[in-house]
């Protein structure tokens, strides 16, 4: 069944074709498409178009449909072309006549675009919060280990003495402006596009604003031109914001990898969540943490994906548009998958003792030999001299006792400021 058929056949090979893998990628927003049939329902019944009674007899079925969903006994047969044509079929087939009406004001193209919406919207919602979990586990990190030393590193050479804590909460605070761009996806998506039909609008006396309200909108794209141009825009804007934080994921996982090594030994993880090799009996490899940051850089290239379908598209619709939905709800399912591995994972982190007295951090406080110079009465430029001579001919000796005094320093690490800047 599609829901175009005008009695006339399809070549198969075009049918295939085009169809693809539609029927598998609308089992993720068949829900969506059964809330936005009975926004739909509820306002063809405001404007006259049903009645009562066929009303109820609609939103019955659709919750029957909705059942089915939850359960996972909703399927698409190869018969039908897409979810939409298969709701319309078992609203039908359990009501006749009344299931044929539920189309009537709409559009496949604004079908897809709303659902595609709540999709969206409801996927942003779950990635915030699973992003403010693993917030709260590294600022709980943070405030656990303030005081284990954990040498800083410069074009990957040893720099400045830093904290596991100045680590953890530094990528605490960076999610922050990764949540700000996915509440700016957010806004943009949280406009119902229902009622502008195949991009033209309908001629029925519809009540977009039932529908915007049934459906938990915070308002309505008002031109229906604006609402089907949202196609593409929207999936960029959400690429980047997915984009932003899987940055931020990948450069974390790629900490982790190298502070693993045994060039560095900082942390470690319960063996039960690593790996070995097939050959080499002493091995723990971090998978988790290289299979997030390459499933993150794949994420990241998503955005470039979306633009490219769409890039110089002229108004009305095309079905170029029908592409973006694959890899935009793999996206999804993958970020979240991959939110909740790193918040489980993360939190079972062995924070090791390093040795500051390993000769390859001897020169680790020579900002704070240079500081206490100055202190002292010494010109900045001054010290900085005389440290860096003494580190040219070999005669430096790190002052160890400022050690603690630099840790101390960083122990006020605002923890609480940090944790009200996160966006609700």
């Amino acid at each position: 069944m599609k829901l175009w058929d005008k009695g006339l056949s399809i070549d198969k090979k075009i049918e295939q074709f085009t169809v693809g893998n539609d029927r598998e990628i609308d089992m993720h927003i068949a829900k969506f498409d059964v809330i936005a049939s009975k926004a739909h329902a509820i306002m063809l019944e405001k404007i006259g178009i049903l009645n009562a009674e066929e009303l109820g007899q609609l939103l019955s079925g659709l919750q029957v449909l909705e059942a089915q969903i939850e359960a996972g006994t909703f399927v698409i047969d190869e018969q039908f072309e897409d979810v939409h044509s298969k709701i319309e079929f078992e609203l039908t087939k359990s009501l006749g006549e009344v299931g044929k009406k539920i189309h009537t004001a709409r559009s496949r193209n604004d079908q897809v675009l709303v659902a595609c919406h709540l999709y969206y919207k409801e996927g942003l919602g779950l990635v915030k919060d699973k992003v403010k979990a693993l917030f709260k586990t590294l600022l709980e990190l943070a405030e656990l280990h303030k005081d284990k030393v954990l040498p800083g590193y410069t074009h990957l050479q040893v720099a400045m003495p830093s904290s596991f804590g100045l680590w953890f909460s530094a990528y605490a605070e960076i999610l922050i402006d990764d949540v700000y761009l996915l509440n700016a996806a957010l806004k943009t998506v949280d406009q119902n596009p229902l009622g502008s039909a195949a991009g033209y609008g309908s001629s029925f006396p519809i009540d977009r604003e039932l529908t915007t309200q049934e459906m938990g909108f915070e308002t309505l794209k008002f031109n229906v031109v604006a609402a089907q141009m949202a196609r593409g825009k929207n999936e960029r804007t959400i690429a980047a914001a997915l984009g932003s934080l899987s940055n931020t994921l990948s450069r974390f996982a790629m900490d982790v990898c190298v502070y693993m090594s045994q060039n560095f030994g900082f942390i470690s993880f319960p063996d039960a969540l690593t790996t070995g090799s097939s050959i080499m009996p002493h091995k723990k490899n971090p998978d988790v943490f290289e299979l997030i940051r390459g499933k993150c850089n794949k994420i990241q290239a998503l955005q470039t994906e979306m633009i490219l379908i769409t890039n110089n598209l002229p108004s009305g619709y095309h079905r170029d548009y029908q592409l973006l939905k694959e890899h935009m709800i793999a996206a999804f399912e993958e970020l979240k998958a991959i939110l909740d591995i790193f918040n489980y994972a993360i939190q079972r982190v062995i924070v090791n003792d390093i040795d500051l007295n390993d000769d390859k951090y001897k020169y680790l406080f020579t900002v704070d030999n240079i500081n206490t110079l100055v202190v002292g009465g010494m010109s900045f430029r001054e010290a900085y001299q005389q440290i860096g001579g003494q580190v040219q001919d070999g005669t430096y000796e790190p002052d160890m006792s400022k050690k603690h005094t630099h840790i101390g320093s960083m122990h006020h690490l605002c923890l609480d400021k940090i944790k009200k800047k996160f966006p609700l």
